[in-house]
């Protein structure tokens, strides 16, 4: 009997812990990693056909404005033939990291290339594109360090299939430079920022060097921006001084020189929007100023000169404004690009004995750039990484005689042309 209750109890202890569920053992939240690498980029592939010859980058990849007329000896246009090309160069590679905090603040870095080439001939090899550390306090950051110039909005720019990005009528390129942004609410936020021009160059004076305007100065460029951000909407304004200074010396005769002092003092001002929902997004962008062709816009500076004294510089004036209109479906999505600049010449004419020098985008010879017009439609077709973007392109540029007076703009014996860009753009990202 003892060994029949011995066993009952057994068996009721062995159920009673077989039914009840063991306690979970403690777990405990991975920390945040203390460093972080992660690499992104896409490999691209442009395949191109134009109708016309135009000013162009890195073989034709990136076309500005068709070319002005140019005769021959039977009353042809020597110009008007078409050009194509197939290119990779756009392909890039781009690195972000992060490490422990830095005085209270998270710090990330970033570090992009292509193989677009800083030059013709260096096409194919690799270019920096940005280069900058971030120390965010929450509602304080400062940038340091190469990347967008501040007219440039990473979140409002031109959707085209074209590596162009709208460029002659929105801004394009890097500087190095040190940006300080506050947060004033959760949607709207101030940044000024210092920067020096690189990436692409400024206007060069006969006798200077590659940015030597920029690198004489002793102020940087100074940019202002405040902006407003929600969910739907992107709103901004943006106020930008320049001053640089071409050359330090001067020739007085042949054989004697003298410091050169003279500066070409500018001043930008942008505005932009952008609205987006679940269907669509609208874009739309506006910029006027002077001495914008570091921004691969139409324009730069000219410099006025009487003998034995030093050049005198004025900025030459451009407005660009744009507007695209997209689908956000992810997997077709059609889009439309209308883009206009012109050009607005000085504020100054040729006074006795004077004469001019233009150191700005679109001129050739005696002919100067007035306008340039561009149409152009888009789908794309994605699927997961991979995307095919068929697009048409349409560029019109009224070229004319330049002025008499010196002031840069177009005057007599205007004439209208154009060119059509086929293309297709496939890119696989990762």
């Amino acid at each position: 009997m003892k060994k029949l209750l011995t066993l009952c109890c057994f068996a009721a202890t062995y159920l009673g812990f077989s039914q009840t569920t063991p306690a979970p053992a403690a777990t405990t939240a991975s920390p945040e990693k203390e460093w972080d690498v992660s690499w992104y980029g896409f490999i691209r592939t442009d395949y191109i056909w134009d109708t016309r010859k135009s000013a162009q980058v890195r073989e034709y990849n990136l076309n500005l404005y068709p070319l002005d007329e140019v005769l021959d000896v039977n009353g042809a246009d020597l110009n008007d033939t078409g050009a194509s090309n197939f290119l990779s160069v756009v392909s890039r590679l781009g690195t972000k990291v992060k490490g422990p905090n830095v005085w209270g603040a998270k710090i990330s870095g970033t570090l992009e290339g292509d193989f677009f080439g800083n030059t013709e001939s260096t096409i194919g090899l690799l270019r920096l594109r940005h280069a900058y550390v971030n120390l965010d306090w929450s509602k304080t950051s400062l940038l340091m360090g190469q990347t967008w110039y501040p007219t440039f909005i990473p979140e409002v720019f031109p959707g085209v299939a074209n590596f162009s990005t709208g460029i002659l009528f929105n801004p394009f390129g890097w500087a190095s430079q040190v940006r300080l942004k506050q947060n004033f609410t959760k949607e709207f936020s101030g940044a000024i920022t210092a920067y020096k021009e690189r990436e692409f160059t400024t206007q060069t004076a006969t006798g200077g060097t590659q940015n030597s305007a920029s690198i004489n100065s002793s102020i940087p460029t100074i940019h202002g921006q405040l902006q407003f951000k929600n969910k739907n909407w992107i709103a901004g304004i943006g106020a930008e001084y320049k001053s640089l200074q071409p050359l330090t010396e001067y020739n007085v005769t042949s054989t004697t020189k003298a410091v050169s002092k003279e500066t070409v003092n500018t001043t930008s001002f942008v505005g932009y929007l952008k609205y987006s929902n679940d269907k669509f997004h609208i874009k739309a962008y506006g910029i006027t100023g002077e001495n914008m062709a570091n921004l691969v816009m139409l324009g730069g500076f000219t410099g006025y000169s009487t003998t034995g004294q030093a050049e005198q510089y004025e900025g030459n004036k451009t407005t660009a404004y744009w507007i695209d209109i997209a689908s956000n479906n992810k997997k077709t999505a059609p889009g439309l690009f209308f883009g206009m600049t012109t050009n607005d010449g000085t504020s100054r004419i040729l006074a006795a004995g004077e004469t001019a020098k233009y150191y700005i985008r679109g001129v050739s010879g005696s002919r100067v750039v007035e306008q340039v017009m561009r149409i152009a439609g888009r789908v794309d077709f994605k699927q997961n990484k991979f995307r095919v973007t068929p697009e048409i392109e349409y560029t019109g540029a009224t070229w004319g005689d330049l002025n008499s007076n010196g002031n840069g703009t177009a005057d007599l014996n205007k004439k209208d042309v154009s060119n059509m860009r086929f293309m297709v753009s496939c890119a696989y990202s990762f």
